[in-house]
């Protein structure tokens, strides 16, 4: 299986393609991971301008020989190549998964609203980075290249399911990259807010009329909140709650993904 790595959003981490190369050598060696060059690149925070990024997903996307694409890492930036690179996708990149979260987010939105591939949220080659990090690039590679099913996030229940870094899903809501998730549990996550921001962008997910008709919610990990002043002392369960019943469905409790060693696989639609 050959397996397309690039950054599509901010500077990458080009000292994790080494571990994360061994990793997969003895751990998965039918994987063939190909990092393009563009990991390399550099333009202030992004990894390369967005003309090169957009390319670099183009090269790979339309590739017919390559089976995956395979995110290093997230951070800001995929929402600005997506005008360019949705209209010139071609039949290869309808057969591909797609694999990351975090900023990611924008471009498996995208393709899901207009089924292109199989979006899956998922760990990052980045992820190798962190503590027990082989587990949890293991999640990713076992998923991609042999379908494992012990990867995925235990609550999935057969029902379409989608998710989304909290930040990006309030982006993308009002725009026309957000797909259509009727009947889908939508699961969210967070990192690196004060609670006051989360409770902003849970105001959004919970007035938005794009999402009246999911199943409900589900929240996954937030972590490393920034601090109130003064302090914020709302439980996020309450904060949930909340406002599903604004916008009138059900909250449906925790999900183990999120920027956590323990983020699991979350395939778009049904697993």
């Amino acid at each position: 299986m050959r397996i397309g790595v690039l950054a599509a959003s901010s500077v990458a981490n080009p000292d994790v393609i080494a571990p994360v190369s061994a990793f997969a050598a003895v751990a998965y060696p039918e994987i063939d991971l190909l990092f393009h060059p563009q990991c390399l690149a550099s333009d202030g925070h992004f990894a390369g301008s967005d003309a090169v990024r957009a390319a670099a997903f183009l090269e790979y996307a339309n590739d017919p020989a390559i089976d995956a694409i395979w995110f290093i890492r997230g951070g800001y930036g995929s929402n600005r190549i997506l005008g360019t690179i949705m209209p010139q996708l071609g039949p290869a990149a309808r057969n591909k998964t797609y694999l990351g979260y975090s900023d990611v987010g924008f471009l498996l939105g995208a393709l899901y609203a207009r089924r292109i591939g199989h979006p899956v949220h998922g760990p990052m080659a980045s992820d190798i980075r962190r503590q027990g990090g082989d587990a949890t690039v293991a999640r990713a590679l076992g998923w991609l290249a042999r379908g494992d099913r012990s990867t995925l996030e235990p609550g999935l229940d057969g029902r379409p399911t989608a998710a989304f870094n909290l930040s990006i899903l309030a982006a993308l809501i009002g725009t026309p990259y957000l797909p259509d998730l009727a009947d889908h549990v939508l699961i969210v996550e967070e990192v690196s807010e004060a609670m006051y921001a989360i409770d902003r962008m849970l105001f959004t997910m919970g007035n938005a009329t794009q999402l009246r008709s999911i199943a409900g919610v589900r929240l996954g990990a937030v972590t490393d909140v920034k601090g109130n002043e003064p302090g914020w002392n709302e439980p996020l369960d309450t904060m949930m709650t909340r406002w599903c019943r604004d916008l009138g469905v059900p909250y449906l409790g925790r999900a183990e993904v999120g920027h956590t060693q323990t983020n699991r696989v979350v395939p778009f639609g049904i697993a």
